[in-house]
Order: structure tokens, then C-alpha cells, then sequence
């Protein structure tokens, strides 16, 4: 198409469709996203799950990791070890005491931590938490019970009555947990 000299990339007719924008350096916007200085090349780790794993799976971060009771793990003092790698693919370890977990500031690794060792439903599918965990980094903290407030809020608006339900129920049952202590 070409109006009053003026082609479809916008520049005058004569200088061609075809040509490629340029930075100030120089380089096309591809080049400059194949070479960007000290970056690491995304990998992902998936770790499957065996029978002694709570819990195997990650989030859109990058970060992955599988949990299992620890050794020394008790009912009065139940412990978890986390092993995976965090979103910027370097490995970690930690030891998680389930009984000082607080869903009102927590990580997301406490959290599915905590999910795996009550047994929370997850509805068929693959997190009973709400969706914005999967934008949490390893060391992010959220408050958790909040989180699933505003999505209760957001299912009862868009009418999902049985997405409200199921985080209500999910709510609750770390509402209970948080009140046994």
C-alpha cells in the first residue's frame, strides 16, 4: 500500500519495505536481543517426582525445586528439605520447620511445603494456591491469606462461584492450620 509516497513501514515509498530500524549502536533489535551482555541462556530443571518427594514443580520464574521430609522429621516437629534451583538457576537447599511456616509472610517454597504436608486439595489441578505464586522468586515473601482474599474477590466478580468456593476452601485450611499453633 502506498499513500501520497508514504509505504507500509512508514518511511517514503522509494526507501523500500524492507528496511531494518537501527539503535544508536547500530544494531538491529534481534541482534541486540541475542547478545545481551553477561546473560545466561535460560535452562530449565525438572525434577520428576519419586515416592519419598512431597512435592516436584517450579513456576514461570525459572525456579524448581522437589521437598521430602527430612531425616530428623517429627509429628511434633515436622521438617521438610527443599532442593532445587532458583530463578536465576542457581542451586539451593533449605531446611523448612513446617510448625513456624506463617502463610501471612511466607515464601512460596514454605507454602507448597505446607500445602504437601496438609494435604491440601488441589482441585485436579497442580497448586491449590492462588495464581500469582508463579511469579514469585525463591526468596520473595507474600502474605499469602491476602492473596487469596483479592482472588476470591476477582472469581466472585467474574461470577466463577465454583473457583470462589474451592479458594475459600483452600483459604481455610490455612486459616485452620494457622490456628492450631
Amino acid at each position: 500500500m502506498n499513500i501520497n509516497g508514504i509505504g507500509t513501514t512508514g518511511y517514503p515509498a522509494w526507501q523500500g519495505a524492507r528496511r531494518t530500524r537501527q539503535n544508536a549502536a547500530g544494531k538491529s533489535f534481534a541482534a541486540q536481543m541475542n547478545n545481551v551482555a553477561g546473560a545466561k541462556p535460560h535452562t530449565s530443571i525438572v525434577y520428576m517426582k519419586t515416592d519419598d518427594m512431597l512435592y516436584s514443580g517450579g513456576n514461570g520464574t525459572g525456579l524448581s525445586f522437589y521437598i521430602k521430609y527430612a531425616e530428623g522429621s517429627t509429628e511434633d516437629d515436622p521438617t521438610v528439605i527443599a532442593k532445587g534451583v532458583d530463578e536465576n538457576g542457581n542451586e539451593f537447599e533449605q531446611t523448612i520447620h513446617i510448625n513456624k511456616i506463617n502463610p501471612k509472610c511466607a515464601t512460596v517454597v514454605e507454602m507448597r511445603a505446607l500445602e504437601a504436608h496438609l494435604g491440601v486439595d488441589k482441585n485436579g489441578g497442580l497448586s491449590s494456591l492462588p495464581p500469582e505464586t508463579g511469579e514469585m522468586g525463591l526468596h520473595d515473601r507474600a502474605d499469602f491469606m491476602d492473596m487469596f482474599q483479592k482472588q476470591i474477590s476477582d472469581m466472585r466478580l467474574l461470577g466463577q462461584q465454583k473457583l470462589v468456593a474451592y479458594y475459600q476452601y483452600s483459604m481455610q485450611a490455612y486459616w485452620d492450620f494457622m490456628n492450631r499453633k
